[in-house]
């Protein structure tokens, strides 16, 4: 196990902070791409571990061990920590600021990596009083009891369905030990992609533009697609996105504005069965999260965005489309961080 842990915090500073690992008692050894809780300061900041070292310059009285390790498996994968390196020594940014930046707020602040939910069970001491027949005069209670007895757990839409009113019940039954709770991870099943229906009969500049790209599927290329608006330049990023999705592949696809969002999205989702994810600025913080959860979990197929979602976790990623890659809002250029996500999607393409 590593003496010293060199994490990034979303601070103005220049440099990454040395912290001891969590006593052994955590269970989870943390790694590059791993979110931590420190101390700094008097404030608890939620950081990434980017390396680990045997020895530090801080004087070792002086360094604090990590409150908590937030995730089971990185957030940033090898490729993605990369991509982000090179971005901070590009644009002279706060290598801190670059990786936090790259997570949604809810994951800045320590919110789950995957998605959970509360489910309800009858404790031993439950299952004992309805099996000796208490709980006669409190209906509500036992009514409760008697249907986890027999789901073995329920989440809490499945209560509110069957069992109306339960949660006065369920205070109850908790404060004599008879109910119990707790958060378990939400498994999105496995969903294959299809072509729902087929594309129209392609054109010979169409055909030329798919082949070419096409045969270097697999490995690492930069191609630009020239043609007036019209001319069928979308049917050709359907056509490759297709073949990656055919290979077990995912997309990652980027528009320069929002306005253009839900057009290009009604018709991905008219020529493809496959689950995609959005993301764009003006979703809330709980939207952006469930999107980046479902890239994150491998959900999504196929993951569409603005200029951010070039930082979108997408795993077998095989295809980036930067969808009219001159327009001027794919540079950033408010905010901390300004970048290019044209270049960045470019240099992501090549990392991974």
């Amino acid at each position: 196990m590593p003496h010293v842990l060199r994490v990034a915090l979303d601070t103005p500073l220049r440099r990454l902070f040395d912290y001891l690992p969590a006593a052994p008692s955590a269970g989870v050894d943390p790694v590059p791409g791993m979110r931590v809780r420190v101390p700094f300061g008097r404030r608890r900041l939620v950081g990434i571990v980017v390396s680990a070292a045997d020895t530090s310059e801080v004087a070792p009285e002086r360094l604090k061990p990590i409150l908590e390790v937030l995730d089971p498996t990185p957030v940033l994968d090898e490729p993605a920590l990369e991509l982000l390196h090179w971005a901070a020594q590009y644009y002279h940014h706060p290598a801190g600021e670059v990786l936090t930046g790259a997570l949604p707020k809810a994951l800045r602040l320590g919110a789950p990596a995957a998605a959970s939910q509360v489910r309800w069970v009858a404790t031993e001491a439950g299952l004992a009083a309805l099996a000796a027949g208490e709980l006669r005069r409190a209906p509500r209670q036992r009514a409760l009891l008697e249907l986890l007895a027999s789901e073995g757990s329920a989440a809490a839409a499945l209560l509110d369905e069957r069992a109306g009113s339960w949660r006065e019940a369920a205070r109850a039954l908790i404060a004599r030990g008879l109910l119990a709770s707790s958060e378990v991870p939400v498994e999105l099943p496995a969903v294959s992609a299809s072509v729902r229906a087929p594309g129209p009969q392609l054109l010979p500049e169409q055909s030329a533009a798919v082949e070419a790209v096409g045969a270097a599927l697999g490995r690492f290329g930069a191609f630009v697609l020239h043609g007036i608006t019209g001319s069928g330049k979308t049917e050709v990023y359907l056509r490759l996105i297709e073949r990656v999705l055919g290979r077990g592949g995912r997309a990652l696809v980027l528009v320069p504005e929002i306005g253009l969002t839900p057009q290009l999205l009604a018709r991905f989702r008219a020529r493809f069965d496959a689950p995609l994810a959005v993301l764009h600025s003006a979703l809330t913080d709980a939207e952006r999260l469930a999107a980046w959860r479902d890239a994150f979990g491998g959900h999504a197929r196929i993951v569409l965005g603005t200029r951010s979602a070039v930082f979108a976790p997408v795993p077998q990623l095989g295809l980036i489309v930067v969808d009219e890659e001159h327009d001027a809002s794919f540079k950033q250029h408010e905010g901390v961080f300004r970048y290019s996500a044209r270049d960045l999607a470019v240099v992501r393409a090549r990392h991974a």
